[in-house]
C-alpha cells in the first residue's frame, strides 16, 4: 500500500476518541487542512511514513492555538507606568468588580430614575466631572484622538485653527495632527516656527473665517534650547478678545499635582480650568488613571453643540467604560488616590520599592545573580516626555547568559523587562507587591 492511501479518511479520522471532548465542525476542518499538509509532504517526498497519531497531536496542537486568548496578562517589569504596548493604566480591581454588578444586570444607561424617562447617559460622569474641574458641562468618546477629531468637526469644518507649528504633534501608530485635522474638514492656519512662537503670532492670525486657536499638547517629545512658546491661559485671553474658540488637547490630563516637580512642566486640569477656557479634552486611561475614553469638558453651550453632532453615535462609550470612569472619577472626589493604581504606583516611595526589591532578591538570589540599584525611569503613555523619575530596580545576570537571551526566556512567560548598559533590569516602580511571588515562580521555573 502506498503512503498516499494509507492517509486516513477525514470521517473515520475525526470519530476518534481523543477528539471526544472538541467541537467536532473545527475539528473537521483542522483536520482537513492538516490531511492536505500530510499529502503534500508526501507528493514532495518530506516524509516516508503516515504516523496517525502524530497527525491527531498536530490536529488538537492547532486547535489549542485557535482557541487560546490572544490578549492575555502580563507583568510589567520596565518600571514605565502607563505603558502604551502593555494596557496604559491598571484597573483597581475592587473598582471593576462594583462595576460586574452594571454590566451583567439591566440599567439606566439612559434612563432617569426620577423622572421615569428616558435619559442622556453623559450624566452619569457629568455631576462628577463637573464637581472636579468646576467645568459647565461634559461629554465622554472613546479616546482623544476621537475628542479632538469631534470638537474640530463641530466648530471648524471649513474654517481656520489656528495651531503653532511647534505642536503639530505625531503620536503612537503615525496618528498627525494635520491629517486629523484634515479629515475633520478644519482648515489649519500654521503661526511661529518649530522652535519659536509669540503671542503676536496668534493675534495676527486671527481673520473672518477663524473659529478656533488650539493648543496641542508635545506628548512624546520636549523642545530644548532657543525656544519659546505661548502660555494656555494668554492664548484663552488672546481668543476672548477675537471672539473665537479656545481649545486645548492636554492629551493627558490629570487631576492631582503630580510628584518629582513633574507639575512645573505638567499642569493639572484644575490649574488650566482657572483660566477660563472654552474646551478641554484629555485621555482617560493615561495620568487620569482609568480606562480608555476622551474627555471633553468646557462651557455648555459649547458641549451642547457637540452632541449635536451626528458623528457622535459613532464615537461614543458603552456602559463598561462609563461606570468604570464614573467609580475612577468617585475615588478622586472621596480623596481615596490609593484606589488608583496609576498614581499609587507613582507615589510609592523609594523604600518602599527598595523593601520589595529585597524580597525578591532574598527568594531567588540562590538561582541568579541580583542586585538591588537606584535608577530612573518614565511615566509613559505620551505624558512628561523626557521626564526621568527616580525608581529602583533589581539587575538579573544568570550564568553567561547574554541580557537578550535572558529577556526573551522571561517574556515567554509573560514576564517583560527591561534592558539598560547591557543589564536585564525588573524595575519596581510599575510592579505590582503582589506579584512579587509570580516573579519568584517564573524565575525559579526557567532558572533552577
Amino acid at each position: 500500500m502506498s503512503l498516499l492511501q494509507a492517509i486516513p479518511k477525514i470521517d473515520k479520522f475525526i470519530s476518534n476518541k481523543k477528539f471526544e471532548k472538541y467541537p467536532i465542525s473545527l475539528i473537521t476542518k483542522i483536520s482537513k487542512k492538516q490531511i492536505d499538509i500530510l499529502r503534500k509532504d508526501i507528493l514532495e517526498k518530506k516524509v516516508d511514513e503516515v504516523n496517525e497519531e502524530s497527525l491527531i497531536l498536530n490536529v488538537i496542537k492547532e486547535y489549542e492555538e485557535i482557541t487560546s486568548p490572544s490578549l492575555q496578562a502580563v507583568i510589567n517589569a520596565t518600571g514605565i507606568i502607563v505603558h502604551t504596548n502593555l494596557g496604559r493604566s491598571l484597573i483597581n480591581k475592587e473598582s471593576f468588580n462594583r462595576v460586574i454588578e452594571v454590566a451583567t444586570s439591566y440599567n439606566n444607561l439612559e434612563y432617569d430614575l426620577q423622572k421615569g424617562k428616558r435619559g442622556e447617559r453623559y450624566a452619569h460622569i457629568t455631576k462628577t466631572l463637573k464637581e472636579l474641574t468646576g467645568c459647565e458641562d461634559a461629554i465622554v468618546v472613546n479616546n482623544n484622538a476621537s475628542a479632538v477629531f469631534l470638537i474640530l468637526n463641530t466648530f471648524c469644518k471649513n474654517k481656520e485653527v489656528v495651531v503653532s507649528r511647534g505642536e503639530l504633534v505625531e503620536i503612537g501608530g503615525s496618528f498627525r495632527v494635520p491629517e486629523v485635522m484634515s479629515q475633520s474638514g478644519a482648515v489649519l492656519k500654521e503661526i511661529g516656527t518649530t522652535n519659536k512662537t509669540h503671542a503676536r503670532d496668534y493675534e495676527n492670525a486671527v481673520n473672518e473665517n477663524t473659529s478656533m486657536l488650539m493648543k496641542v499638547h508635545k506628548s512624546n517629545y520636549s523642545i530644548e534650547g532657543f525656544t519659546s512658546e505661548v502660555d494656555f491661559e494668554e492664548v484663552v485671553s488672546i481668543a476672548k478678545q477675537n471672539n473665537v474658540i479656545d481649545y486645548y488637547d492636554m492629551g493627558s490630563g490629570h487631576i492631582i499635582d503630580l510628584p518629582f516637580n513633574l507639575a512645573q512642566k505638567e499642569p493639572s486640569i484644575t490649574q488650566i480650568m482657572k483660566y477660563n477656557p472654552s474646551l478641554l479634552s484629555f485621555s482617560g486611561d493615561k495620568l487620569l488613571g482609568s480606562v480608555q475614553a476622551g474627555i471633553i469638558i468646557g462651557k455648555k453651550e459649547l458641549i451642547e453643540k457637540i452632541k449635536k453632532n451626528q458623528l457622535l453615535r459613532m464615537l461614543r462609550v458603552d456602559k463598561i467604560t462609563l461606570a468604570l470612569l464614573e467609580d475612577n472619577l468617585n475615588s478622586y472626589v472621596k480623596g481615596n488616590i490609593q484606589d488608583i493604581p496609576t498614581l499609587n504606583m507613582l507615589f510609592t516611595s523609594l523604600e518602599t520599592l527598595e523593601q520589595r526589591a529585597n524580597i525578591l532578591k532574598s527568594n531567588i538570589e540562590d538561582i541568579c545573580s541580583c542586585e538591588v540599584i537606584k535608577t530612573q525611569t518614565l511615566i509613559g503613555g505620551g505624558t512628561t516626555p523626557n521626564k526621568k523619575i527616580p525608581s529602583i530596580a533589581l539587575s538579573l545576570k544568570y550564568q553567561n547568559y547574554k541580557p537578550n537571551k535572558i529577556e526573551q526566556i522571561l517574556r515567554k512567560e509573560n514576564l517583560i523587562v527591561r534592558i539598560e548598559n547591557d543589564t536585564v533590569l525588573l524595575d519596581f516602580r510599575s510592579i505590582q507587591e503582589d506579584e512579587i511571588v509570580k516573579i519568584t515562580q517564573i524565575i525559579k521555573k526557567v532558572f533552577s
